[in-house]
C-alpha cells in the first residue's frame, strides 16, 4: 500500500488544515466544507488527517467500531450483548470513508430485512456508508453534486450522532459519530443555502500566489512521486507530534472553560454581521473550545473566537452581487475589541457573575 502524502508536508492552506485540525479534536463541531479549484490539495488533506488521527478503542468484533467505555452509545447489538456480559474490545486506526456521488439513500443508511424480521422474527440490519463511517473521517468529494436528500441524511447523522432506520414498524439504531469532510468546485454548481449553513465551517482555498511556497510544492510532491515510503518516513516525526497534539486535546477539551462575556462577544458579532439563526453562534463557541485545547489552555480567549468566526461565518453571510464575502481575522478582532468597550455594562456584568461562580463548562 502505498503511504499517504502527509497532512503536516502540505504546503500553506493554514485555515483549511485548521478547520481540520478542530473537527478531529470534537467532531461534534459539524464537519468542514472546503470549496476551491481543482488542485489545491482539498482530498489530499482530507485523506491525510484521517491517516495522523489517533488509533481507537472498539468493540472488537462490532461492525459499527462502538466504543466499549460509551454505553449509552452503543448500538442495539452491543447494548443487547452487554447484558449478557462484557464486551471483547480492540484497537484499530482511524477510517477513512469515502463516500460515492452515485450513492443512495439504503446505501449511506443501510438496510432492514423485513421478510427476514417477519418470518424468523429476526431483526437483522444490513450496514450502510454511516456504518462504516463511525468515529471515522467521511469523506465526501463533490458534494454540491451529491442529492439534495442523501445531503440531509449526511448532515442529520452528523449533527444528531446517531443513525436510526425504520421500516414497517421496525427499526435499528446504531452511533453515527464521525468527523464530516465535504469538497466541492463551485465552478461545477453550489449547494442550496440551506445545506451550506449546516456545514459548521467552511474554507475557500485556491492556488497559492507566493512563488517560493509554489517551488515548495513542487519539490514535496516530486520527492513523494519518486519515494512514498521515503517521503512519508521523513515526515514521520512531525506526523507523530501532530498525531499526539490531538489525542492530548481531545482529553484535554472536558476541561476548558468560557464565560458570560465570551457568550456575549459572539452574539453581538453574529448579529451584526446579520447572520440568520442560531447555528453560527454554536459553532463558533465549539470550535473556540477545541482550539483553546489545542494550545492546552483552561479558558477560551479573544483570538479562539476570531478564529473560529473567521471558519464559521463566510458561507453564512448574506451576499450580494459580485460582493466579497471573506471575513478576515483583523477586521472581526477590531469587531469584537469595539463590542468589548461599547458594552463595559455587560463586561461588569460579567465579571461579578465570575467572582459568584465558576466559568461555565462548553
Amino acid at each position: 500500500m502505498t503511504a499517504i502524502f502527509p497532512f503536516t508536508a502540505i504546503v500553506g492552506q493554514d485555515q483549511m488544515k485548521r478547520a481540520l485540525i478542530l473537527n478531529a479534536i470534537n467532531p461534534q463541531i459539524g464537519g468542514v466544507l472546503i470549496r476551491g479549484e481543482r488542485g489545491t490539495a482539498k482530498s489530499t488533506a482530507a485523506r491525510a488527517l484521517a491517516a495522523l488521527l489517533p488509533t481507537i478503542e472498539v468493540v472488537a468484533d462490532c461492525a459499527f467500531g462502538c466504543d466499549p467505555t460509551d454505553a449509552r452509545g452503543l448500538c442495539d447489538n452491543c447494548k443487547a450483548r452487554l447484558q449478557d456480559g462484557s464486551l471483547p474490545t480492540a484497537e484499530r486506526r482511524t477510517r477513512f470513508v469515502d463516500l460515492p456521488v452515485s450513492a443512495t439513500e439504503d446505501r449511506v443508511v443501510g438496510t432492514l430485512d423485513i421478510e427476514r424480521a417477519i418470518k424468523k422474527g429476526e431483526k437483522r440490519f444490513e450496514p450502510g456508508v454511516l456504518a462504516a463511517a463511525n468515529r471515522g473521517l467521511l469523506y465526501v468529494d463533490e458534494v454540491n453534486l451529491l442529492d439534495d436528500h442523501v445531503v440531509d441524511l449526511l448532515l442529520d447523522s452528523a449533527a444528531m450522532g446517531v443513525n436510526v432506520v425504520e421500516r414497517e414498524g421496525i427499526s435499528f439504531s446504531h452511533p453515527a459519530r464521525f468527523i464530516l469532510v465535504g469538497t466541492m468546485n463551485p465552478e461545477e454548481g453550489e449547494l442550496r443555502p440551506q445545506l451550506l449553513d449546516r456545514f459548521a465551517l467552511c474554507v475557500e482555498v485556491g492556488g497559492i500566489p507566493d512563488a517560493e511556497q509554489r517551488v515548495d510544492i513542487m519539490k514535496r510532491r516530486i520527492a513523494y512521486e519518486q519515494d512514498p515510503d521515503g517521503f512519508y518516513e521523513a515526515w514521520l516525526p512531525k506526523e507523530e507530534m501532530l498525531t499526539n497534539s490531538i489525542a492530548l486535546a481531545r482529553a484535554f477539551l472536558p476541561n476548558v472553560r468560557y464565560d458570560e462575556s465570551h457568550l456575549y462577544g459572539i452574539a453581538q458579532l453574529t448579529a451584526e454581521l446579520g447572520v440568520d439563526g442560531h447555528r453560527a453562534d454554536l459553532v463558533i463557541l465549539k470550535a473556540a473550545v477545541a482550539h483553546a485545547a489545542f494550545e492546552a489552555r483552561t479558558l477560551v480567549d479573544e483570538r479562539d473566537i476570531v478564529l473560529a468566526a473567521e471558519l464559521a461565518l463566510p458561507h453564512r453571510l448574506k451576499k450580494r452581487p459580485f460582493e466579497d464575502t471573506a471575513v478576515r481575522a483583523e477586521q472581526l478582532g477590531d469587531k469584537l475589541e469595539r463590542i468589548r468597550m461599547e458594552a463595559p455594562h455587560n463586561s461588569q456584568k460579567a465579571t461579578s457573575e465570575e467572582k459568584k461562580s465558576p466559568p461555565m463548562n462548553r
